[in-house]
């Protein structure tokens, strides 16, 4: 019987746009998240097959170096050594772990992963996320499968920070305060035509004068459009067809990012909806052009599902995925998968109280 394999991680970081004070890029810090293969997805009614990951960084200019940690409960733990490169034209990252330092686990392969990512923001929380493949360490030809991943910038670690980390956040916290605009005190320039005037300790009285005439009170008066009245007889109605479509109030207060462009050959689409991090009591509600079809329901790893129609006609649909909290641990990151017959795509989306993600759909025919 094949033991499953275990990992370590090489990442392959691409498409990074990881602002700082000093650099143009600049991934300095702790990072931790999740992998899982490909297949799991399938599984995750059965059992969460995801693994922890932890990578801590310390970058100068663009060069840096670091460690990964993997683990899964009790069953396995590895951490390495680990550097890289940074391009900040093309904003993409190398991290390669050097050497293996610590590994505990009961049996299979261990194994190394590359992985793609692409880095986010939202607000003040940063992402990286992506996909991966593995090698064997005992066979680099030998392929352990392939999968995605997902980290989530942190300020404390699972384990304890690296002395490294901790004297590059010293120097550059120091380089931060040194560069730091001076303020400087304001000054007030006296006009040498203005006598100074001796300030007298018995206060000033207004002499009587005449009391103001009182202002007449204005009545508010609202205008209708001709083309949105109907009279009958002395009442005044509104046309409601004349009325513009109210937007539900989460879609409205906040900014809608699109994520995702899907075309689809099926008028009728499925949803499925994961918690695509730690199951934490993540809340989601769904719109389908602007119509509440998920209210409120708590992610995990049993799918949430859903039905969308999606008209043969060529119309663009928007469908509006809002996170209701952050559950336990911000923000609120979710899978979203969509079949469309035979096909499949997968959308992950991280969202926050400040921000929606769009995810439209249009029909076209199979030729």
């Amino acid at each position: 019987m094949k033991m499953k394999p275990y990992y370590f991680c090489i990442f392959l970081l691409l498409g990074c746009q990881v602002p700082s004070l000093l650099h143009a890029q600049d991934i300095t810090g702790i990072w931790r998240g999740h992998f899982r293969g490909n297949e799991g997805l399938e599984r995750l009614t059965v059992y969460d097959d995801r693994y922890k990951i932890e990578v801590q960084i310390a970058q100068t200019r663009d060069i840096f170096k670091g460690v990964t940690y993997s683990y899964k409960n009790a069953a396995f733990y590895g951490k390495a050594e680990a550097s890289g490169t940074v391009n900040p034209k093309t904003k993409k990252v190398v991290l390669r772990e050097l050497k293996i330092l610590e590994v505990r686990m009961s049996g299979g392969d261990v194994c190394v992963m590359t992985c793609f990512l692409q880095y986010s923001r939202l607000g003040e929380d940063e992402f990286l996320q992506g996909t991966y493949t593995s090698t064997s360490t005992h066979d680099s030809l030998s392929g352990c499968g392939n999968g995605s991943i997902f980290l989530h910038k942190v300020a404390t670690s699972d384990f304890h920070k690296e002395s490294f980390l901790d004297k590059k956040e010293k120097e550059l916290h120091a380089a931060e305060t040194v560069h730091a605009p001076v303020k400087k005190p304001e000054t007030v320039k006296k006009n040498p035509a203005t006598k100074s005037v001796a300030k007298s300790s018995k206060p000033y009285k207004v002499p009587p004068g005449p009391k103001p005439l009182p202002i007449p009170e204005k009545k508010s008066i609202s205008v209708v459009p001709e083309q949105m009245q109907v009279h009958s007889d002395s009442t005044l109605h509104i046309d409601n067809k004349s009325m513009p479509v109210l937007l539900p109030y989460v879609i409205s207060s906040r900014s809608n990012e699109l994520v995702r462009e899907i075309t689809v050959n099926n008028t009728d689409v499925n949803l499925n909806i994961y918690d695509d991090g730690a199951i934490d009591n993540d809340t989601v509600s769904v719109y389908y052009d602007n119509k509440l079809i998920v209210s409120k329901a708590r992610i995990s790893d049993v799918a949430v599902k859903a039905t969308i129609h999606v008209e043969p006609s060529g119309q663009l649909h928007r469908l509006v995925m809002v996170a209701d909290n952050l559950g336990d641990i911000p923000p609120n990151t979710s899978l979203l998968v969509v079949r469309d017959g035979e096909k499949k795509y997968e959308v992950r989306i991280v969202s926050n109280e400040q921000k929606n993600a769009v995810i439209t759909f249009r029909y076209k025919k199979i030729e």
